[in-house]
């Protein structure tokens, strides 16, 4: 027998030399050993561990060592299983589970790292053993015992420190789910327009083979089915899997990019927003794709609007499932397009990337598990931003399409000093498609800032956030198992989360109420304008889970606090960066009033398209109020925004402002006669 390693381990005693007695078999000259002796040879200085024992002191932060404890019956304790075959041990075992906000670890049979929660141990059965049943060395640390055979050496994190507290309300606490209307549209991607109405569009084929592929619906006639829903027309090629944004025109027309093959990925799509809510509207898609068309044709690709006013274009493939396309291009047209490496080299779990403009101007880019800084004139790289978290025990999941999660930028506040904050919750993994259980928020303009990892109550691939009116986000929609795409998710995750930046960290969550109806690939969620959310879609084309038609909307607490709903009169609703509008309180205490402003958001695949959220600056006298537009651009891209003011947590009904103009004169695009054009 040979033996290799690079100390003596469990406690060997020096023997007398002659009790290595047997010959060696390559070497009869030699000796090699005896019964249960072994002639040791080294080089430098021989290290010799005592007898291993379960490491009870000098442990990482909080963590207790608790004891020896069975696997559950017929399954794991805990399933975020991590094999270190060379560097196990509890220091860095338990390191990685606090890392990711568990709360209890456990090491077996020498190399293998598990993390979870407590609560675990009893819902799997598992029963606490004998110290000496748990005797298998860890590699990392012979001193120390991780585990054995079906065996865990386990530690708890101490409850006088815990790493997360998630508030768990009840009754108007928690908010409320309720059937809003019947549908008529499985939609793709879901705008609220600046009409105050609800825009569907659908991918061709998921309705009726008569569908035109895009209704309108009216929130305020909800009760009227007929009244309520308008279908529309104009759509000419499909729109599966596009891009929209609404335009900072002074009408606020929306556009849709990209689609799912041949013509349709080239597809640049327009609609006007007319009529009012209960007053009817008239106007259409349009739509000529031989007249105006992207350079390149797009599946899954992203959109925003940039601080010049302009159309960002980023990613996606050459239609289903080809090739990708890592690149970007802006409208209207300049220039050709520009190729993009990390697109290329992260292809395909890159699809729908998030994109935002920062306050320093430069352009946030997140995708897969990576995220950078692009220079908004040449989109050459500023910063490269350390990768994204994924799982416990995969540094690789992802965030975007497949492995798709959601994304929000934190709230600006007035004088807007702060750095800004990115979040982005949920994903999964490629292959064994282990869906995530945490959200992550860095602040990328700060050069020495890093990810920092916040625990979800619960495990979250295809979410949707929904930013509110009083700061926080809600989270919806999704499933516990999976990834995106057709039949590819399962276990569909029919809780709600509030998200309140505002609050600590790994406190921020609070587990609100159910949903009895599942909502996962091609699902939304876009926020009223009396600050409910309307929820919509679900289209995984799986026997268990069918295409969802009904509507919701979910009901934050503010709706059923008993508070008074404030309001005012305005009569700008066209800012210029820096300017004082005045405004008139007709309900509410306007001593206790503050303001908040939401972009134009197009919600689909986990991406709010346009999501920004500020508090601009707001004081009043008397029932006069005066709020002051954000100061420029880079804060604040040109566009259109919910504009809100709160009482006490109660937001008013929003009225649509437009801030910043048409710096880019797109009310005068495109040029040809296909499109209504509005003028600047």
């Amino acid at each position: 027998e040979c033996y290799c390693g690079n100390a003596l381990i469990n406690g060997p005693a020096l023997a007398a030399e002659s009790q290595c007695d047997k010959a060696c078999s390559g070497n009869p000259a030699q000796k090699c050993g005896g019964a249960s002796r072994m002639t040791i040879f080294a080089t430098g200085n021989l290290t010799v561990f005592a007898v291993p024992v379960p490491q009870k002191t000098n442990l990482p932060g909080k963590w207790e060592y608790k004891g020896c404890l069975s696997e559950g019956v017929g399954k794991r304790v805990w399933k975020w299983q991590t094999i270190l075959t060379k560097t196990n041990s509890a220091t860095e075992c338990l390191s990685r589970c606090s890392q990711f906000g568990f709360m209890a670890g456990g090491l077996e049979y020498g190399t293998e790292c598990f993390c979870g929660d407590v609560v675990d141990i009893e819902n799997a059965g598992a029963t606490v053993r004998p110290e000496n049943e748990c005797k298998t060395t860890c590699p990392g640390d012979p001193r120390f015992y991780c585990g054995g055979g079906g065996r865990l050496t386990w530690y708890a994190w101490s409850l006088d420190d815990p790493l997360y507290k998630w508030t768990y309300a009840s009754g108007n606490d928690a908010g409320s789910y309720k059937f809003f209307s019947p549908g008529v549209v499985v939609p793709l991607l879901t705008t609220l327009g600046v009409n105050g109405k609800v825009q569907f569009i659908e991918k061709s084929g998921t309705g009726p083979p008569n569908s035109t592929g895009a209704f309108e619906l009216d929130p305020t006639l909800v009760g009227d089915f007929s009244r309520a829903w308008r279908t529309m027309r104009g759509l000419k090629t499909d729109v599966f899997c596009s891009a929209g944004m609404t335009l900072p025109d002074k009408v606020g027309r929306q556009i849709n990019v990209g689609g799912w093959s041949g013509t349709s990925t080239f597809g640049i799509r327009l609609y006007w927003p007319d009529g009012s809510p209960g007053t009817p509207s008239i106007n259409d898609w349009q739509e000529n794709a031989a007249e105006v068309k992207l350079q390149k044709g797009r599946w899954y690709p992203s959109g925003m609007i940039m601080s010049n006013g302009s159309m960002l274009v980023v990613g996606g493939q050459d239609g289903s499932n080809g090739a990708p396309v890592p690149s970007l291009e802006v409208l209207p047209r300049v220039g050709g397009v520009l190729e993009m490496d990390w697109l290329r080299r992260t292809d395909p779990y890159n699809l729908y990337p998030f994109i935002f403009v920062l306050p320093s101007g430069g352009i946030f880019a997140g995708y897969f598990n990576e995220a950078r800084i692009l220079d908004p004139a040449t989109f050459e790289t500023v910063r490269t931003l350390p990768n994204i978290p994924g799982n416990v025990n995969n540094p690789n999941a992802g965030r975007t399409y497949p492995l798709e999660g959601a994304a929000m930028m934190f709230p600006q506040y007035a004088p807007y000093t702060d750095p800004v904050t990115m979040l982005i919750c949920g994903g999964s993994t490629n292959g064994a498609s282990q869906v995530s259980d945490n959200c992550v928020t860095i602040e990328p303009e700060n050069p020495s800032s890093n990810w920092t990892i916040e625990r979800m109550p619960s495990q979250r691939v295809l979410p949707c956030m929904a930013p509110l009116p009083d700061g926080t986000f809600l989270i919806v929609n999704g499933a516990t198992k999976g990834v995106a795409g057709f039949g590819l998710a399962t276990d569909p995750n029919l809780n709600a989360v509030l998200y309140d930046p505002r609050k600590p960290l790994n406190q921020r969550m609070t587990v609100m109420a159910n949903t009895t109806i599942a909502r996962m690939y091609h699902s939304e969620a876009i926020t009223l304008q009396d600050g409910t959310v309307l929820i919509s879609g679900s289209d995984p084309q799986s026997k268990a889970y069918p295409q969802e038609y009904r509507v919701e909307v979910f009901e934050p607490p503010y709706i059923s606090s008993g508070l008074p709903r404030p309001a005012y009169t305005i009569t700008n609703k066209d800012w210029v960066y820096g300017q004082q509008i005045s405004i008139t309180i007709t309900a509410g205490d306007s001593s206790n009033m503050r303001a908040s402003l939401l972009g134009a958001v197009s919600s689909t695949h986990g991406n709010s398209m346009g999501q920004r959220t500020m508090f601009p600056g707001f004081s009043c006298a008397g029932n006069t109020c005066t709020v002051t537009a954000p100061p420029d651009s880079k804060i604040c891209p040109p566009g259109w925004f919910q504009f809100f003011v709160l009482d006490g947590g109660m937001p008013s009904m929003s009225t649509w402002v437009r801030i910043g103009g048409d710096p880019a004169q797109l009310g005068n695009w495109p040029a040809s006669k296909s499109f209504s054009k509005p003028g600047i």
